[in-house]
């Protein structure tokens, strides 16, 4: 039996190619940027691919397009435009299109009526309101709360019958060469509520058996390829030449340490993005879509020069074969925004071990998804009853 799926912001496939290593059909992928799209036909000329935003688009011809009909949708998969709700950004919340894009993504699941779906999105949703407020103004209501985007989203949900379960996962601990940390939200038509995945990798490797998988280890899957790059400017290399794999501005030398920063030397934070040369022996720091900005920079560890394509690609778990449309710039950004492949495994596997009642209805032993605290579905539930109870 298939289990045929429809993929929403489809971009560079990162996401999608881990639910089809899973097991899972992808019948057609929707995405409203060319180069994306292009890629995907790239390497998946016999995939059906739209190019479009998805608010314009009926339901009726995605299904079309697919060769679908409602029932026979196992999954919707995908993760809208994070920018809205990121902690980097103005945190426009749902008052931003492309906040909005996932009221789009939610109104789309609801009139396909999957068994089940798949959302991914950045920490920021998790503290996001609905209208952001201004700083001064001390009384709040509901829609200038903190999370009361999240909440209005999981109510859609549930009034259509879907359990919705989520956590904040850093991909490190589920094998991917990399310490990114993505919300994923799984959802389930009907009462039952979907286990979180267990991590299977720690950093030290004592509760899981097996260690955080190194940038060295990733880079042995490159195969002598042409390497593709951006380059640092002179007066940044004249630093770089100082630092040593694993290390950043704070490495160098303190009389040189306020040059090489400029005005940013006197900035809060400990701005290890700056100068930051990738240790050998550690999964990657977040991959950006551009590696030589200033306050994210990810350095090789002992070449004098950013990362280039090819290594972004195995980071992201992406096939050796995997073409990217584009100029430079464009791959970076496509590879930067993807999901990482082995966490799209992890997503789809869990999904579809559920369906096939492979997994216990057990929640895993007392490991942290990642290193934040109350960033789970049960730790919302937890909330809202004390605070009901001091209510009451």
């Amino acid at each position: 039996m298939k289990y045929k799926a429809i993929s929403f912001f489809s971009g560079a496939m990162g996401l999608d190619i881990g639910i089809e290593k899973a097991g899972i059909d992808i019948r057609v992928c929707v995405d409203n940027d060319k180069h994306c799209c292009d890629t995907i036909r790239l390497n998946r000329p016999e995939l059906p691919v739209l190019q479009s935003g998805i608010e314009a688009l009926t339901t009726k011809e995605i299904l079309e397009v697919a060769g679908l009909k409602k029932g026979d949708v196992f999954l919707v998969h995908g993760g809208p435009p994070c920018q809205a709700f990121s902690t980097a950004g103005s945190r426009k919340s749902l008052q931003d299109t492309r906040g909005n894009c996932i009221l789009e993504y939610a109104k789309k699941v609801l009139e396909i009526e999957p068994e089940y779906f798949i959302m991914e999105n950045v920490r920021g949703l998790l503290s996001a309101a609905i209208n952001p407020v201004e700083k001064e103004k001390k009384v709040k209501v509901f829609e200038e709360q903190p999370g009361s985007a999240l909440r209005s989203i999981l109510e859609l949900f549930n009034k259509a019958g879907y359990t919705v379960s989520f956590a904040l996962f850093n991909s490190a601990n589920y094998g991917v060469p990399q310490k990114r940390e993505r919300m994923i939200f799984f959802g389930n038509k009907g009462s039952e509520r979907i286990p979180l995945p267990q991590p299977t990798h720690s950093e030290d490797g004592l509760l899981t058996g097996k260690k955080w998988v190194s940038v060295r280890e990733a880079f042995k899957n490159l195969n002598g390829e042409k390497h593709e790059f951006v380059t640092f400017s002179d007066k940044r290399k004249k630093y770089y030449r100082l630092l040593k794999a694993g290390q950043h501005w704070r490495s160098l030398p303190e009389e040189l340490q306020e040059e090489a920063m400029g005005s940013s030397y006197h900035l809060g934070g400990g701005k290890t993005g700056f100068y930051r040369r990738l240790a050998w022996d550690a999964p990657s720091p977040t991959i950006v879509t551009r590696p030589n900005m200033p306050a994210t920079d990810l350095c090789h560890p002992t070449k004098l020069r950013p990362l280039s394509v090819q290594e972004y690609k195995v980071i992201q778990q992406f096939p050796h074969s995997w073409e990217l449309s584009g100029n430079i710039l464009e791959k970076y950004k496509q590879i930067g925004n993807a999901v990482p492949v082995g966490l799209g495994y992890v997503a789809g596997k869990t999904i579809l071990d559920f369906h096939l009642g492979k997994v216990t209805r057990q929640e895993p032993y007392g490991m942290k998804y990642s290193r934040y605290k109350n960033t789970t579905d049960r730790d919302l539930e937890n909330k809202q009853h004390e605070l009901s109870l001091s209510v009451s």
